[in-house]
């Protein structure tokens, strides 16, 4: 059996008890003798053994670094305009429904989605026939107002020229002259009643008070419309924006950001804008605010409907830097992030964030040019832990 030179005396011990040729009070002698002797050696060696284990750092390496690795990246800051892109929809600045202004069942509709209309075209039609029976009946009490005063007139000559010789008596005068006066007035409602059965008439017909084109329909032939609903939809022609979505950190800038718009069909090409409305009060599913930014100098290219990009800039005011989101570290009292300082241990260090993109958090202060930043896992350390690097790649 072979034994190990920082014991001799527990493996000689363990020698002399597994002999098998010593006799039973022999072994025991020896037991004896090995216990008195041998046991100071054994106890020693066993807590040399302890400390040496006690010593030993479970976390080095055989090379004496850290075996915890951490990915870093070195803080840069640059010069860079802020910057921010919103996705929206190009749509006309003017865009109305049209609808009858008379109720009634539409028998043809003469335009579709897409159409281009001017002024005074035909859009739809309704079912004519009881707007021209009010025509015929407005028609007929003008006629019979007509013939009403007449009469009127007549008697009130007649009843004049004997007031004057003294043959008519005041009163009769008097009653003469109200029925002259009421049958002018029935006669003027006549008129008008005849003017509004005309109109009504001719708003049997819809046509197209700007030029434009049709976006939506909104009603079919043989279905009967109230009053005022709307048929069809029209974006003038003219002026074009881009709607989109900002969300509360960027009201601000958008009111003093230059604005420009790129279609997704030619993002080479660009167009300046200008922001002509904001809405103030957010949307309830969202939470943005619906934006609306005029497309200047807006040729045929700009088609409604289409998908635009609408990029916010303007001068930077400092440097930042840019960091990976994961590198952000929030447990409630602001943003942070863990550094490594000279002796490779981490240190927690509060920073100020001015906004984050999809991919980056833009770092205004709290670092310098040149420190390691933790950029991986910063939810799992502690400050003061010994790490060792990987620098990102």
């Amino acid at each position: 059996m072979d034994t190990n030179p920082l014991f001799p005396a527990v493996s000689n011990a363990m020698v002399h008890l597994a002999s098998p040729r010593a006799g039973s009070g022999e072994r025991r002698g020896r037991i004896r003798d090995a216990g008195a002797v041998r046991a100071p050696a054994a106890l020693a060696a066993i807590s040399l053994l302890s400390l040496l284990a006690a010593c030993q750092d479970p976390t080095a390496s055989a090379s004496g670094l850290p075996d915890r690795p951490v990915q870093v990246q070195r803080v840069a800051y640059e010069n860079e305009g802020a910057a921010r892109e919103f996705v929206g929809v190009v749509r006309a600045r003017y865009e109305t429904d049209l609808g009858f202004r008379v109720a009634g069942k539409i028998t043809e509709r003469v335009v579709n989605v897409g159409d281009h209309v001017h002024v005074g075209d035909l859009i739809a039609k309704l079912d004519p026939a009881d707007l021209k029976l009010q025509v015929q009946s407005a028609e007929a009490e003008l006629a019979a107002a007509t013939s009403n005063l007449a009469q009127a007139a007549a008697d009130f000559d007649r009843y004049n020229a004997l007031k004057v010789r003294g043959y008519a008596s005041t009163a009769d005068f008097e009653r003469k002259s109200a029925a002259k006066d009421e049958a002018e007035g029935r006669l003027e409602r006549a008129r008008r009643s005849l003017d509004l059965a005309r109109n009504q008439l001719d708003y049997s017909e819809l046509k197209a008070d700007a030029d434009g084109d049709i976006t939506a329909t909104l009603a079919e032939p043989g279905q009967v419309v109230a009053l005022g609903q709307a048929v069809v939809r029209l974006a003038h022609r003219g002026e074009k924006e881009a709607v989109v979505a900002l969300p509360e950190t960027w009201l601000g800038e958008a009111r003093r950001s230059q604005a420009s718009v790129r279609l997704w069909s030619d993002p080479d090409k660009s167009y300046a804008a200008h922001l002509r409305e904001l809405s103030p009060q957010a949307d309830p599913s969202t939470r943005t605010y619906a934006a609306k930014f005029t497309i200047n100098d807006g040729d045929d290219a700009v088609a409604l409907g289409m998908t635009a990009t609408v990029t916010l800039s303007h001068a930077a005011k400092a440097q930042v830097a840019k960091l990976p989101l994961a590198a952000i570290l929030n447990r409630g009292t602001g943003p942070s992030v863990y550094l490594v300082d000279e002796k490779s241990a981490l240190e927690l260090r509060p920073v100020t964030v001015a906004a984050f993109t999809e991919d980056a958090a833009i770092v205004t202060s709290g670092i310098n040019n040149g420190d390691k930043v933790v950029t991986l896992g910063v939810q799992k350390l502690n400050p003061g832990v010994k790490v060792r690097m990987l620098d990102t790649p």
